[in-house]
């Protein structure tokens, strides 16, 4: 069955945007049976072609009659990078409009690896990791970008994606909000690591499956077999493992029928990633207090601080395990999380530093401009008249409101979905050979290198004693110093020295190396 590549980017999305109903496998089969080509061979898509022959002007509508509910609209736009050719986008489900961007490499997009990108919250937008740390253009401020040499599709091609709903430019018709429900035994917790998110108006309930990719690159000429990696930064360390599951269970079913060549998963990527609250929240003396101070020797807080804060380790790691882990109780885990962050998070957060990066001062606010006023001209320059036109975002609903929504990201934390950790994900992953890298930035405070590699060490699959046996050791870049480094047959921790919990922002030369020796498979 011949599919185009504006065939591929409506498969690209598909089996994220099922409704999961009461009969959630019949959506996803219907994919399944399309892919294997068991679908009828006079079914194609509407319009076909090639993805450069798009208008820059309007969005062309990609339907399929298998999937009357849904469609991609893309254009062709200058927008960031006038140096590639790239496109922008919704996935349409319903009332629901995801936003994505997509940006070719600038060295060979058709042999290039390609990555898809999301930042984490949750409900933070990926234009910040557009913006300021991995894309091809810099904010400068309301009105003006600059070029990035350092960015991630040097060699790559990118998908930066806006999810779930309500984050950046995905939004919803007729006022409709996100609620996220935890159900501990939700068919989608395969899916959405035991996270259902509705939809909610006039107590009509719809599921929503996130936007995690892809089941068809294969289809594609240009992209069929490339390596594929799934990144992102923070609350993505949650995302990406489940995501990344998800998809590899998927392309079983491709394998095993023989039609189709799978995606291609390559490896996971994440950056100061939060994947386990529990674990992570005693690490935070160690950075405040102890030997891995910024800078080396020079705590954060006084003498008094840090010995009130070593006193309330025992008893703040007892209640999460009891409240949060073993017995799951939401009222219980809220008050041994309102005692953790009191006595571990709090002191710092009140000290003035930036809690993102500990040799810095936070300024404009850590609500306000997540302590990087620059942060704040995005938005600004995202609701631009004319950029929204060029990225085709003018419906009066889809206004790019703030970086982060906190509505999202109470809905999240109000499901204790943050409690759940996704080290079974990983394990699993690395045992099916699925690389998976966890590089952390020195002067993160919140998701912290040294929490990064206790993760590392503590994930139980078949390398595990190898890796711990390994050690750390320096890594270099032209011979200086970048960062610690540990690896064993598929994982690899690196830490970046000087680097905050934005790593490519603080030091993009140093993470372009880290990704490109990565994405080519050489040691660091």
């Amino acid at each position: 069955m011949r599919t185009s590549r504006l065939g591929l980017v409506v498969l690209l999305f598909l089996p994220s945007v099922l409704p999961l109903g009461s009969s959630p496998l019949n959506g996803q089969q219907l994919v399944f049976d399309y892919l294997l080509g068991k679908a009828s061979e006079a079914v194609q898509f509407e319009p076909s072609g090639q993805l450069s022959t798009l208008s820059e002007t309007k969005f062309t509508p990609l339907k399929h009659p298998a999937f009357p509910r849904h469609q991609v609209r893309i254009k062709k736009t200058k927008f960031c990078d006038g140096t590639v050719k790239s496109y922008t986008g919704y996935v349409d489900i319903g009332t629901r409009h995801l936003f994505f961007l997509l940006l070719e490499s600038r060295r060979d997009p058709h042999k290039d690896d390609v990555i898809l990108w999301t930042n984490g919250g949750p409900g933070c937008s990926s234009a910040l990791g557009l913006f300021m740390e991995l894309g091809p253009c810099r904010i400068v401020d309301a009105n003006n970008t600059k070029f990035h040499p350092e960015s991630w599709n040097s060699n790559a091609n990118i998908f930066f994606i806006d999810q779930p709903i309500g984050v950046g430019f995905s939004y919803a018709d007729f006022g409709e909000h996100v609620v996220c429900r935890f159900r501990y035994w939700s068919f989608t917790e395969n899916i959405t690591s035991r996270l259902t998110c509705t939809r909610e108006r006039r107590k009509k309930r719809l599921r929503i499956s996130p936007p995690l990719s892809t089941s068809s690159l294969n289809t594609s000429a240009q992209f069929k077999g490339r390596p594929f990696h799934m990144a992102g930064e923070s609350y993505a360390g949650r995302y990406l493992p489940v995501y990344a599951a998800h998809l590899y269970d998927y392309d079983r079913r491709l394998k095993e029928g023989g039609w189709l060549t799978p995606v291609n998963l390559s490896s996971v990527m994440i950056g100061n990633g939060m994947p386990d609250y529990v674990l992570m929240m005693p690490t935070y003396y160690e950075m405040a207090c102890a030997g891995a101070t910024v800078p080396p020797g020079h705590p954060v807080l006084s003498i008094t601080e840090c010995v009130r804060m070593k006193q309330a380790i025992p008893r703040c790691t007892k209640l999460l395990q009891d409240g949060c882990v073993d017995t799951f109780d939401k009222l219980y885990c809220q008050t041994a999380v309102a005692f953790c962050e009191s006595e571990m998070m709090d002191p710092v957060l009140s000290s003035g530093v930036n809690p993102y990066d500990l040799s810095s001062p936070c300024e404009g606010g850590l609500d306000d401009a997540l302590c990087y006023p620059l942060s704040k001209y995005i938005p600004a320059y995202l609701n631009k008249t004319e950029t929204r036109k060029e990225l085709g975002a003018e419906n009066d609903i889809d206004i790019f409101e703030t970086m982060c929504s906190d509505e999202v990201m109470t809905d999240f934390l109000d499901s204790m979905d943050r409690y759940k950790p996704t080290r079974h994900y990983v394990s699993n992953l690395l045992d099916r050979g699925i690389r998976v890298l966890m590089y952390a930035g020195g002067t993160d405070f919140f998701a912290n290198h040294i929490g990064t590699e206790k993760w590392a060490l503590d994930l139980d699959w078949s390398g595990q004693q190898e890796f711990k046996k390994r050690g750390s050791r320096d890594w270099h870049i032209h011979g200086k110093k970048a960062g610690k480094t540990r690896s064993y047959n598929g994982l690899t921790f690196a830490s970046i020295v000087g680097a905050g919990h934005m790593a490519p922002y603080d030091k993009p030369f140093e993470s372009l190396a880290l990704v490109r020796r990565w994405m080519a498979g050489e040691p660091l």
